[in-house]
């Protein structure tokens, strides 16, 4: 780029950066942690695919914004025109987001217990506060939270370069696993987990809505910037989110992997061994064998994920709220509300003794489930040369679309019937 283009694409970096939270959250580190310490390295080719499926289908997202004028939300609701088609569909994409804002407020808990050894059920109650904070620092500018997102993919990204170096991982194994896949009987929920966890219904809907709201005016000129700068930050943003992934999946199977994965009982029962694992074990195992620092900063990068990512879900449920329902939202009320439905069930389960983490991870596999929701649409309406105009597909960007889609959808089916 020069000179003159980056400075435009900093002023820019935004819509993808807040999405890129959504690929970095909570979630993600339940899926990653699992398939780390259970199959050590062999499911790093599942993030590297994930990520490109995650980065074709958000650059899709943004651009009908940028062409439409519209997010994905209100094109749903102008086609299904039926008020009962419209209030299903928006109770569906609720769940979803519903879903996803649980994997985010579980990450924000379990920091807060590894951080500062506050219980689990009090660290759900402080829970509830984190958006609400965030939201109040920018109440008066949207841009404001842009910069808070450009503090917080920094510290994870920091972060985990610190555990790279500090951990010393078998990055040959890394290389190899990357290149050469496999799918076995026994990976595969831990593979559609680790897609769940990637490529996320939120994210579709709330990134043509970020998008649009970059256009200066309606012009073709505009739209033709934007969009050239959106793919910039797509494929930038989506990367680093990737590398993030795999440092979360390495950093487990060289903590856990040796003395848990490995181990002949856990190849017998991989069920069992993944019901054992915890987010607070790995933690505690980081620091007796690498020391508090990197336990710690491992606690920071999840507390920083879990504030973005819920700051993220809540600015999806907005749009999907505003857009389908054609309602305005004080955010506040609807952080409350979500944060409310949330912290019910997570207590009830705290208080029964069940794991966080195997919470973590379920909601992943619902969000693989319902990814379909937003992404049939987006296919449909960024084919459509009669919306698009010159910004449709190319046949080569549908049939690859198309091709993820078909993919994600039998992966699911799979899990499906495997159950």
């Amino acid at each position: 780029m020069r000179a003159t283009s980056v400075r435009e694409f900093l002023a820019y970096l935004g819509p993808a950066l807040i999405v890129s939270m959504a690929y970095m959250d909570p979630g993600n580190y339940g899926t990653a942690i699992q398939s780390g310490a259970i199959f050590e390295n062999s499911l790093v080719w599942t993030v590297w695919l994930a990520s490109l499926m995650a980065m074709e289908l958000q650059y899709l997202s943004g651009k009908l914004g940028i062409a439409t004028g519209r997010s994905l939300p209100q094109l749903v609701r102008s086609t299904l025109k039926s008020r009962y088609y419209t209030f299903a569909y928006w109770l569906a994409a609720e769940a979803a987001a519903a879903a996803t804002d649980l994997a985010e407020y579980l990450g924000t808990v379990l920091a807060l217990n590894i951080l500062f050894d506050i219980p689990l059920p009090i660290a759900g109650v402080l829970g509830v506060l984190d958006v609400l904070i965030i939201l109040a620092f920018a109440n008066r500018r949207f841009r404001v939270i842009e910069y808070i997102f450009m503090l917080f993919v920094s510290i994870i990204s920091i972060g985990f370069l610190y555990e790279i170096a500090v951990l010393g991982p078998d990055l040959e194994g890394v290389v190899t696993h990357t290149f050469l896949p496999s799918l076995t009987p026994s990976n595969v929920p831990f593979v559609v987990g680790i897609i769940g966890a990637t490529v996320m219904p939120h994210a579709l809907f709330v990134h043509s809505h970020l998008a649009k709201e970059k256009l200066r005016n309606d012009t073709v000129e505009e739209k033709r910037r934007v969009r050239k700068l959106h793919l910039y930050e797509c494929v930038f943003t989506l990367s680093i989110a990737a590398l993030v992934n795999v440092a979360i999946l390495v950093t487990a199977s060289t903590v856990l992997y040796p003395g848990y994965g490995a181990h002949a009982s856990c190849s017998a029962d991989v069920t069992a061994c993944a019901n054992g694992l915890t987010v607070q074990r790995a933690a505690g195992t980081m620091g007796a064998l690498y020391g508090a620092a990197a336990a710690a900063v491992f606690a920071v990068t999840l507390l920083s994920s879990g504030l973005a990512s819920s700051t993220t879900g809540t600015l999806a449920g907005q749009a999907i709220m505003e857009g389908l329902l054609g309602t305005k939202v004080n955010v506040y009320l609807r952080r409350l509300v979500t944060r409310f439905i949330n912290v019910v069930p997570t207590e009830a389960a705290i208080l029964l003794g069940l794991q966080p983490l195997l919470l973590l991870v379920y909601s992943q596999v619902i969000l693989s489930i319902m990814i379909p929701l937003p992404m049939i649409p987006l296919l449909y309406y960024t084919a459509n040369r009669n919306l698009m105009g010159e910004f449709v597909n190319r046949k080569a960007t549908t049939l690859l679309a198309v091709l993820i889609g078909v993919t994600i959808v039998v992966l699911n089916g799979y899990l499906l019937l495997s159950l």
